[in-house]
């Protein structure tokens, strides 16, 4: 069997997990090669991973994307690379859900640049693409075969779809162009300095946290788990051994239900599996197993040294030592994380805090990368929001809040329906999330908007929708304060029956010109998969000299008619929309405390905590009518959709007592 030795390795994607691995692995066992690694440093790399390798003289780590045609070119030709590894990609399928135009752009996209810059400098004499067991489609339950490197590609979500397209083009660039391609399929890798979505690290992690286990759907899924060291010997052996023009399984025949690695961890951390493990709703698709034949990698001389047990163990101790190892990872712990794929990655401590354009040894000649236009210079804080609606109420509550949770951030200069500002104000302020408070309800009230129809579409569809869309062309999620006035009981949802609209539900209260706007820019959004709508009811804080809070304004009326409303506790609630933020949540929220809550109950209470000789009258609907312009919203808006993301919300009542009436009471 024929031998290969290169001499210089790109290996991109290497600080990530498994690719950090196979680096430090190489640069300790070959000091004659020259190892370069690139990573664009995201949300799911960490530089402390290559810490092994950073004192090293045949290891170089230069911070770019692989998507950089013109980086990608300069590096294979200054650097003299003869071999690829390519591991870099957006992998979590949970996230490839709701965010699948960036996994066609780094894994499809990306590996076209690598490609075509292989195919242009004409100097690789190996390309190891890594691909996933994924890309087969799910295996029979009673397969006693597992899929070999012949076996026909199924993929079943975007992540695996693009895994499998990428294939293709470096099949194709194999064959059209003489490219010595060698691709892997491995089943799933854990050990330590994983990224905590994945589903082992989560659960050390949570365990160690003293929380429950979220299992997708009934557990019963089935998956193969290889130890991420016996992973990095078989790159080693592939680099090595593997022929050009082949297809290797890196994988395990011994297989493990999900509730069972579940409860291998409880063992471990002496948790009862009974009350420590909690079945969640399933992913949209959820593969029941995967299993390979790595017959063909024996062959070469690999096999698996780790058992389950043993990498298990390791692996806890791992993460017990290494707690702040990523950082605050609590949007990744969650049953379903959504974490947008951003340019900028994350914030990291220690090592990471310093610029890391280039990490040399002291022997090595300093490298140097050119920087293009658009390149970042400095490394973009873990959070930075960019906030629109300054002098609104929300927008100047939201900034508040910024302020007492340290929160870096900056209000927005341009105008929402002016393109070209938008666009300047994310290049200069670099945001990682976008809030938009901004919009027009109406001086004092809706009833403006009737007759400033053209200004009302202008700042409200118009103005929303181009936020939307630049924030969409830079990858960031935009935060909308919608409302929830878009709706009226009706046969379907009678007041006082307690059935409340649903995100779903479609809008039915068209009597004012304001929620028909809001009504038509929601339906618009939901072509967006980076918005957060959040539909705000009656808002209220605890600031009862505001004019824009209703309390106060129907303090001060002289009628109020009396009907129940849901309604939004902001004091409760804005904080709430960061840890959205956070979580990076998109679509439509109802963002109101559960149940409802009439004007006369608020009253009530205003006059027993407040002012005890406060007294109002009421009058009807109809009586109403007579003096506005503009006809007004009332509904009960279901909020369990919020509440089961937030389970500490309060109803809203206790809410409205918590937060607003016990900090005025006047005794």
């Amino acid at each position: 069997m024929a031998t290969y030795t290169p001499k210089n390795i790109l290996i991109t994607g290497a600080a990530g997990f498994i690719a950090s691995h196979v680096a430090n692995r190489l640069v300790r066992n070959y000091p004659d090669y020259k190892i370069v690694v690139l990573d664009k440093l995201d949300y799911c790399s960490n530089l402390k991973n290559l810490i092994p390798s950073q004192s090293s003289p045949n290891f170089k780590f230069v911070k770019g994307d692989i998507g950089s045609a013109d980086l990608v070119n300069y590096l294979l030709i200054t650097e003299s690379i003869d071999t690829i590894m390519h591991f870099a990609a957006q992998t979590h399928v949970d996230n490839s859900f709701g965010n699948s135009f960036e996994f066609t752009k780094n894994n499809i996209y990306g590996t076209h640049v690598l490609l075509e810059a292989c195919k242009v400098t004409g100097q690789i004499r190996r390309f190891i693409h890594v691909s996933t067991d994924e890309v087969y489609g799910e295996t029979d339950e009673d397969a006693v075969v597992g899929n070999h490197e012949a076996s026909q590609l199924l993929p079943t979500n975007p992540y695996s779809a693009t895994k499998a397209g990428a294939e293709m083009l470096v099949m194709a660039y194999g064959r059209s162009y003489g490219l010595p391609v060698i691709t892997t399929r491995g089943n799933n890798v854990y050990g330590p300095n994983q990224f905590p979505e994945k589903l082992i690290p989560k659960f050390i992690l949570l365990a160690m946290r003293g929380k429950v286990l979220p299992i997708h759907g009934d557990g019963t899924n089935v998956r193969s788990y290889l130890y991420c060291e016996d992973v990095a010997e078989a790159f080693e052996v592939i680099l090595h051994k593997g022929e050009v023009g082949h297809v290797y399984n890196v994988g395990t025949k011994k297989e493990r239900r999900v509730i069972d690695v579940a409860k291998d961890i409880c063992k471990l951390f002496s948790m009862d599996p009974e009350t420590s493990i909690k079945f969640v709703e399933n992913r949209p698709f959820n593969d029941q197993r995967y299993f390979l034949d790595d017959q063909k990698l024996k062959n070469l001389g690999w096999s698996e040294q780790t058992v389950w047990e043993d990498g298990l163990k390791k692996t806890i101790e791992w993460y017990t030592q290494n707690p702040g190892w990523w950082g605050d990872v609590s949007g990744a712990l969650l049953p379903h994380p959504r974490m947008l794929m951003m340019p900028g990655g994350r914030q990291f401590d220690s090592e990471e805090g310093k610029d890391t354009s280039y990490i040399s040894s002291p022997n090595q000649t300093q490298m140097v990368v050119p920087t293009s236009k658009s390149s970042v210079s400095s490394q973009k804080p873990a959070l930075k929001f960019l906030i629109y609606g300054r002098t609104g109420w929300i927008g100047g509550l939201l900034g508040q809040l910024c302020d007492k949770q340290g929160i870096p951030f900056e209000y927005g200069k341009g105008r929402l329906e002016d393109r070209s500002s938008l666009t300047a104000d994310i290049r200069n302020i670099k945001p990682t999330h976008v809030f938009n408070a901004a919009g027009l309800t109406g001086r004092p009230n809706v009833d403006w908007c009737e007759s400033h129809k053209t200004e009302t579409i202008r700042t409200n569809v118009a103005g929303t929708l181009t936020l939307a869309d630049v924030c969409r062309e830079h990858g960031l999620l935009m935060m909308n304060f919608a409302t929830g006035c878009i709706f009226e009981y009706d046969a379907g949802h009678p007041q006082g029956s307690g059935i409340g609209f649903k995100e779903e539900d479609i809008p039915n209260f068209t009597g004012s010109f304001y929620s028909k706007t809001k009504a038509m820019v929601e339906e618009l959004l939901k072509e967006y998969n980076n918005v957060c709508t959040l539909r705000v009811r009656m808002p209220i804080s605890s600031d009862l000299n505001n004019p824009r809070n209703f309390i106060t304004k129907i303090s001060r009326y002289s009628k109020v008619v009396n009907i129940p409303n849901s309604m939004t506790i902001l004091d409760e609630l804005l904080p709430i929309s960061i840890e959205m933020a956070k979580r990076n949540l998109t679509g439509i929220w109802n963002f109101t405390n559960p149940g409802v809550v009439s004007h006369n109950e608020i009253l009530e209470m205003y006059k027993k905590y407040i002012d005890p000789k406060f007294q109002w009258a009421n009058f009807t609907l109809e009586e109403q009518a007579k003096v506005i312009v503009a006809h007004r919203s009332n509904n009960e808006m279901d909020a369990s959709k919020l509440k089961k993301e937030f389970s500490e919300l309060l109803p809203i009542k206790e809410s409205l007592i918590k937060y607003v009436f016990e900090p005025n009471k006047r005794t």
